[in-house]
């Protein structure tokens, strides 16, 4: 990480972290805070109207055309953007063998009636009960049958092969520091006989309107943003992997020397974006789940404490963390250590990534708190104007932080 990039990094971290007015590290001469117009321009209808065409495609999942139309589609959303340098980089899938443990779950669960297998958190407790609540059954469904909805039936019917796949991404360049740049992606890829909305049509949507508002007209940032949106996240995050063991050792090369142009930029920073609407609280005593927004929701930041840059990580987490006081609307922002099984781990030891999401990963989408994960629920239908909202709060949370990591600027 050039000298540069930490100096401006540290002054945002030392803001969140010890109360400086970080807003008045991004203001211009002026006066004007261009975060926080470029915030304002961040709309719940157009972050809906992106996901709602991502839904199109079904649940998109790998190995399929569907999955194929949906990379084509988002590829060209990005060009019409005006994004730059839109590419694709391009691996190969091989199915691994299964092993014999863990059942797959096939049901549809229904957010209102009892579900079984009910457990404590920690299993003790009576009646399943234990001070960290209750823990619901989860699973992968692969029942085409078990999706009550025929059209969604019929956009899911095709199963998928091995074989090539492809992801997409385009590059905001920076004005000064081109050789620099943060990663800001989510998974296009879904499962489950669905729509795939949740998980990750919501990070998918958030990736593209920053992409949008970054590559509008009179927008300029002194330090380059990639916005990348992976295939084959749903087994094993192999899209990102394969990105990170293809593109590493290209950083900060100039190509061809003297040009100015970088293909890979210098890594300053990964954010993925993986499950943004749902934080409709723990399941109770008996199963079942709110159909509400909880009064508590908020966009959780995780960082992953066992990463061989854990520090820098969690620096990074707080910068976002501080943006999200500044700038978030309606939902606030927290931190936590247990970043797991998204698109940042193939990065962690690379460069400080962090990932934003509705709720703790490990302590609550592991532990039965979303009844849309996996499951033929996972469709728009299921989906309120506060869970998208949700969604657009995390979107806001990333484009204030970027903004600033990156010198975003405005003209006339």
């Amino acid at each position: 990480m050039a000298y540069k990039s930490r100096t401006i990094t540290t002054c945002f971290i030392a803001a969140a972290l010890f109360g400086t007015s970080h807003i008045a590290l991004a203001q211009q001469s002026d006066g004007d805070d261009p975060v926080a117009e470029l915030v304002s321009r961040l709309e719940l209808e157009s972050y809906k109207n992106t996901l709602k065409g991502l839904t199109q495609f079904g649940d998109r999942r790998q190995g399929t055309s569907r999955n194929r139309a949906a990379v084509d589609w988002i590829e060209q959303q990005l060009i019409s953007y005006g994004c730059s340098n839109v590419e694709r980089l391009d691996y190969t899938f091989t199915t691994r063998p299964r092993g014999t443990g863990g059942a797959r779950s096939t049901e549809t669960p229904d957010l209102t009636t009892p579900t079984g297998g009910l457990v404590g958190r920690n299993g003790s407790g009576p009646g399943g009960s234990s001070i960290f609540g209750y823990r619901a059954a989860t699973g992968v469904n692969r029942d085409l049958q078990a999706q009550p909805d025929e059209r969604i039936r019929l956009l899911n019917a095709e199963e998928p092969v091995d074989g090539p796949r492809q992801e997409v991404y385009c590059t905001k360049i920076g004005s000064t520091r081109p050789d620099e740049m943060y990663i800001v992606s989510a998974h296009m890829d879904g499962h489950g006989v669905n729509e795939a909305v949740n998980d990750d049509g919501s990070g998918t949507a958030l990736v593209m309107e920053l992409a949008r508002l970054f590559s509008a007209p009179g927008v300029e940032t002194e330090r380059s943003i990639r916005f990348a949106l992976w295939n084959n996240e749903e087994t094993g995050l192999n899209g990102s992997t394969a990105y990170v063991e293809q593109r590493k050792d290209l950083q900060g090369m100039e190509s061809p020397p003297g040009s100015g142009n970088y293909p890979e930029p210098r890594w300053l920073g990964m954010i993925q974006h993986d499950m943004m609407l749902w934080d409709h609280g723990a399941p109770r005593a008996d199963g079942t789940v709110s159909r509400e927004q909880r009064a508590e929701a908020d966009v959780n930041i995780e960082f992953q404490s066992v990463s061989e840059l854990a520090d820098e990580s969690m620096r990074l987490a707080f910068v976002f963390k501080a943006a999200a006081d500044a700038y978030n609307t309606d939902y606030p922002a927290t931190v936590g250590p247990h970043m797991t099984n998204t698109d940042s781990t193939p990065f962690m030891n690379e460069v400080p990534s962090i990932s934003l999401r509705e709720n703790e990963r490990g302590a609550h989408t592991g532990g039965g708190w979303n009844p849309t994960w996996h499951t033929p629920l996972d469709v728009w239908t299921n989906f309120t104007d506060k869970d998208f909202r949700l969604g657009l709060n995390a979107a806001q949370t990333t484009l204030a932080a970027i903004a600033k990591l990156t010198g975003a600027s405005l003209s006339d």
